[in-house]
C-alpha cells in the first residue's frame, strides 16, 4: 500500500543530524511512517519547508517538502497548495494520513475526489474531538472539524478518545501509540527528581510546573520547553532563571533526550488535556514514574501504580510530590509500574497491525 503522511516537522525525528525538535504528534507520525516503510509499504512523508533538502530517504521513508504550510498563514498555505497537489499526483497514495489538528484536513478532503485516496485522521489531543474545537480555534477549528467528519477513517489512540468518537456518533478504529526503540540499555543514575518536557503552549501550563519547583526547593528539577508561544516562553525562561533547583533547556535533540528521561525519577504533567503523552511513554522506557495534575490516560497511573494523579488539586500535587521524591521505595515502585505499562500496552508490531486492520478498504 502507498501512504502519504502530511505533517510539518515529523521528518526531524528520522534525521540523525537534526537538532531542532517538535512534539509528540510529530514523533508518532515519524514512528508510524518508519514502521510501515520497514514492512514493505511505500511511504511518503510530506513536511513543511524549514530549510531541509527537498527530497531525502530517511529510514526508507521518502521525505519531501511542500512549502511553508507550518506557519498557519493563509498566503503560505496557498503557496504550498500547488506543491501538495503535485506530490499527490506523483505519489498516487492509497491513504493520506494526518495526526492531530490542522485546517489542512478539510483541504485534503476537498482534494480527495481528484486523486482517489482515502483520508485518515488520527486523534492527537482529546479536545480535538470533544465538540469544542470549532469554538476555541475559530475558522481553522471549524475547517478541521469538517475534515474529521468527512474523513474516510478515524483512529483513537486511547480508550477515552474512542469514547469521545462514540459520543459524537463517528466511527473510529483503535491502536495505541508507538514507542521510540531504545538505542542502548538504561545505565544512568537517577539524579533528577522531577522532569517536565513539552512545547511552550498555554495548554501545557508550564508556569504550574515552576510553581511546583518553587514549592519543593529540595527537589532537583529539569525543564525542557521548546519555544512556541513567544510571550509565554519568554516569561517561563525569565522565571526559570530565578529558581536555583531548576535546570532549564529550550530544547534537547530527539536522539539525546532519552538519556534525560533515564535520569529522571518522575515525569511531571501539568497539561490541561492530552491524548497519550509521549513524555509519559519515554519516561516509562527510562523507568520514570509519573506525577500528573490532571492527565491519567486510560487510568494507567492508578492501574499500574505508576505514580500519582492529583485530579486537578494543585495543593495535593505538591504534597504528594514531596512525599514521593523523598521515598526511594515509592520512587522505585512507580518506575516499575510505568515500565509494566509500556511492556503491556506499547508493542510496536502489535499496534502497527491494529492500525493496518483499522484502515477502511
Amino acid at each position: 500500500m502507498r501512504f502519504f503522511f502530511f505533517n510539518s516537522h515529523a521528518h526531524r525525528i528520522l534525521d540523525p543530524e537534526e537538532t531542532r525538535v517538535s512534539g509528540g504528534a510529530e514523533l508518532q507520525v515519524a514512528l508510524l511512517a518508519k514502521e510501515l516503510s520497514c514492512s514493505g509499504h511505500e511511504v511518503t512523508l510530506v513536511g513543511s519547508d524549514t530549510g531541509q533538502p527537498p527530497r531525502r530517504n530517511l529510514d526508507k521513508v521518502d521525505a519531501r517538502t511542500a512549502g511553508k504550510f507550518h506557519s498557519g498563514g493563509a498566503l503560505d498555505s496557498l503557496g504550498a497548495l500547488p506543491r501538495v497537489m503535485s506530490l499527490l499526483r506523483e505519489c498516487r497514495p492509497d491513504y493520506v494520513v494526518v495526526l492531530g489538528w490542522t485546517a489542512w484536513l478539510e483541504v485534503l478532503l476537498w482534494l480527495r475526489p481528484f486523486f482517489g485516496y482515502r483520508l485518515i485522521y488520527i486523534c492527537g489531543l482529546d479536545p480535538e474531538i470533544d465538540g469544542s474545537f470549532g469554538q476555541t480555534h475559530g475558522w481553522r477549528g471549524k475547517m478541521f472539524e469538517r475534515g474529521v467528519r468527512g474523513a474516510d477513517g478515524r483512529f483513537a489512540m486511547s480508550l477515552r478518545q474512542e469514547e469521545l468518537f462514540q459520543q459524537s456518533k463517528q466511527d473510529s478504529a483503535f491502536y495505541r501509540n508507538l514507542i521510540l526503540p531504545r538505542r542502548t540499555a538504561r545505565t544512568a543514575a537517577k539524579d533528577i527528581d522531577l522532569f517536565w518536557v513539552a512545547r511552550c503552549q498555554p495548554i501545557k501550563r508550564p508556569h504550574l510546573f515552576l510553581d511546583l519547583v518553587e514549592s519543593i526547593p529540595e527537589a532537583s528539577c529539569t525543564m525542557v520547553c521548546p519555544r512556541e508561544n513567544e510571550a509565554l516562553w519568554l516569561s517561563v525562561e525569565k522565571r526559570a532563571a530565578t529558581l536555583p533547583n531548576l535546570m532549564f533547556h529550550e530544547s534537547i535533540p530527539y536522539h539525546e533526550i532519552q538519556d534525560v528521561y533515564d535520569r529522571a525519577k518522575f515525569v511531571v504533567s501539568t497539561s490541561e488535556a492530552e491524548g497519550f503523552p509521549n513524555n509519559m511513554i519515554q519516561g516509562a522506557q527510562g523507568s520514570a514514574g509519573v506525577i500528573s495534575l490532571v492527565v491519567d490516560p486510560d487510568g494507567f497511573i492508578e492501574r499500574f501504580g505508576a505514580g500519582f494523579c492529583a485530579a486537578g488539586d494543585f495543593e495535593c500535587l505538591v504534597k504528594e510530590t514531596r512525599r514521593l521524591v523523598s521515598d526511594e521505595t515509592a520512587t522505585e515502585i512507580a518506575g516499575q509500574g510505568a515500565e509494566r505499562m509500556a511492556k503491556e500496552w506499547l508493542d510496536n508490531a502489535s499496534n502497527m497491525e491494529k492500525f493496518l486492520q483499522g484502515l477502511p478498504r
